[in-house]
């Protein structure tokens, strides 16, 4: 006896041996002639020959499978190539391959690595269109995240002419890492944000980590007065640093001919941010090699010179050094400014894998000299911020800060397959001191206030024993701000939960002897995708009476800000439904909620 489920199987598998060497006959959805010709040449190596003039060629990903090799061929010159997980034995998604731009020219694609027998052949299609309406329950409303495919750092944050341009790590072919490209996308208001597909492709230095950019406005590199210019690491077998310049704004970029600008013989050679230093008059370069910073200088971003290196002996050395940023910050309350080295770090975050560290001190142009290297600074106390640096050339001085709202240790798990990550909330840096120490305080940038629609105020309220609101979050579908202040009179814990119907939780709690805020989202939703993710998170808190907090909530994260921006912390979470209900409590005492409001969020 044949199961059904077998029979159409074997049928398949027949369908799929006829292509070779010839046009396959029809198939469910498929015309009597298709407009590609595909044939199998053995050892897992197939041609597919574009007969039909369209926009795309899609393929079909089955996440499981390894990664096929493949090659774009115009008028048989090499074109493209990418990795592609194909489908095997069933199809995750689709992924598009731009075909457009080569009008007149012969096209195929030479596939390696996938077997005859494999799913795709008959599952792939030509179309003049490619679907990305939303598909994600766990899509956020009001987070920056990539139409389709996989996204990790920022890269090449720039604003000019009242734009914040926004490039990142992109692999366009999967929602898994891979094939990295710059991204694009542009914003006038940091909430909003208009896509603009791919800015800057491999090439054969490799293919494009990451990076910055910089307005070269007095034409230093002779590009041009006000060119956009980018720099990033073509990465192969060894990691080389490149530049790229823009003069129509960011919409095109042509790849400096000199390439690369800057070698190493570290393996690890990575991420270069750019930077003007007034005081000398020179362009300064930070990079990541291994687990230190090098900096260099230049007077034409072109020619560079090794300055200085940072690192050993100074903060967390758990894993590999990468995306750093060189900033001036003032200190709240006085006149001064200090320098801050931003090092990105993976693994050895707190709380495992991925975290942000940076330290404070001076720069002179040429050496960066750590004030406190006894101590262990980090930007954010979640387990998902990470790759964090901040736009160049931002108006009024502000320095903006964006990271990658994930972590190394299963970023490429988490259970969407349309997209795969998302930004944090931009957050404007400053300085504040503290018992002799200078930290960083990470504020939500205050355009995030155009996001506020609705809202619902509660008035104060004591708390010694549960105190459940159920129709305060009610009416806004898990994409949410709280801001509250409480007071406390003699309670030993201060805490709530959001849940839902579902018993799925989050716990946040002061613990007043300990010193500390804590995000428990062990039970938050769904965690199978990766035994790394369930996590208690603890950031230090200056003790006192009265505390503040800022909670934004979105479909998949919650980030906290503390007492104004002197601690933040970024979770991600995976709730089956909303947390539509809060819940307070109190150990040892009671403490009163003195103000409480609740805000609808959503983008424009």
């Amino acid at each position: 006896m044949i199961h059904l489920k077998d029979f159409w199987r074997t049928v398949r598998r027949t369908l799929v041996a006829c292509m070779l060497g010839a046009a396959i006959p029809a198939l469910a959805g498929r015309p009597v002639n298709p407009p590609f010709v595909i044939k199998h040449l053995g050892d897992g190596q197939s041609i597919v020959q574009i007969d039909e003039p369209k926009k795309f060629l899609l393929l079909p990903v089955e996440e499981v499978s390894p990664e096929a090799k493949l090659y774009m061929i115009a008028d048989n010159d090499v074109v493209r190539s990418m990795n592609v997980r194909l489908a095997i034995n069933k199809v995750d998604y689709f992924v598009p391959v731009d075909l457009t731009g080569f009008d007149n020219k012969n096209l195929s694609f030479n596939f390696q690595l996938i077997p005859d027998s494999a799913l795709c052949w008959a599952e792939m299609k030509l179309s003049d269109e490619f679907e990305t309406s939303n598909r994600e329950k766990f899509r956020p409303a009001y987070h920056f995240s990539p139409v389709y495919g996989w996204m990790n750092d920022p890269n090449g944050m720039v604003y000019k002419d009242g734009v914040y341009h926004l490039f990142y790590q992109y692999n366009p072919y999967g929602s898994m890492w891979g094939n990295m490209h710059w991204g694009h996308a542009t914003s006038t208001d940091l909430i909003s944000w208009e896509h603009h597909g791919l800015a800057i492709a491999p090439d054969a230095l490799g293919t494009i980590f990451s990076g910055s950019c910089v307005v070269d406005k007095d034409n230093t590199a002779g590009f041009g007065a006000g060119a956009i210019v980018a720099f990033y690491t073509s990465a192969s077998d060894r990691q080389v640093q490149s530049m790229a310049y823009s003069l129509d704004n960011g919409k095109t970029f042509k790849k400096y001919a000199r390439n690369p600008i800057l070698t190493s013989t570290q393996r690890d050679f990575r991420d270069p941010k750019v930077i003007w230093h007034e005081n000398t008059k020179k362009w300064i370069m930070v990079l990541a090699v291994g687990q230190e910073m090098e900096i260099y200088s230049s007077a034409d971003l072109k020619n560079w010179t090794l300055e200085s290196k940072f690192g050993e002996g100074q903060g967390a050395h758990g894993g590999v050094w990468e995306c750093p940023d060189l900033l001036e910050l003032p200190v709240e309350g006085t006149e001064l400014k200090k320098w801050v080295l931003i090092c990105n770090l993976n693994p050895g975050g707190p709380f495992g894998g991925s975290a942000t560290q940076y330290f404070v001190g001076t720069f002179d142009g040429k050496r960066f000299v750590n004030e406190s290297p006894a101590m262990t600074k980090w930007m954010d106390w979640g387990k998902d911020h990470y790759a964090t640096v901040t736009w160049s050339n931002a108006p009024q001085g502000r320095v903006i800060a964006l990271g990658w709202m994930s972590n190394w240790l299963y970023a490429n798990d988490v259970p969407t397959r349309q997209f795969r990550s998302a930004n944090t909330l931009p957050r404007d840096l400053t300085l504040y001191t503290s018992e002799g120490e200078t930290y960083v305080k990470v504020s939500p940038s205050p355009e995030l206030l155009k996001l506020r629609g609705k809202a619902e105020k509660k008035r104060a309220f004591k708390v010694d024993r549960t105190y459940d609101m159920d129709n305060m979050l009610s009416d806004h579908a898990g994409t949410y701000e709280i801001e509250m202040t409480v007071r406390n009179k003699d309670a030993k814990v201060i805490g709530f939960q959001l849940f839902n119907s579902k018993g799925e939780e989050v716990e946040m709690y002061y613990d007043l002897a300990a010193g500390k805020f804590f995000m428990d989202r062990t039970k938050g939703g769904d965690w199978t995708f990766s035994k790394e993710f369930p996590a208690i998170t603890a950031a230090p808190v200056e003790g006192g009476v009265e505390m503040k907090l800022r909670l934004f909530v979105d479909k998949s994260s919650i980030e906290a800000f503390g007492n104004g921006g002197r601690f933040a912390m970024t979770n991600l979470v995976f709730p089956t439904e909303p947390y539509n209900r809060i819940s307070f409590y109190a150990k040892g005492g009671s403490y009163s909620v003195t103000s409480f409001t609740v805000y609808r969020l959503g983008t424009n």
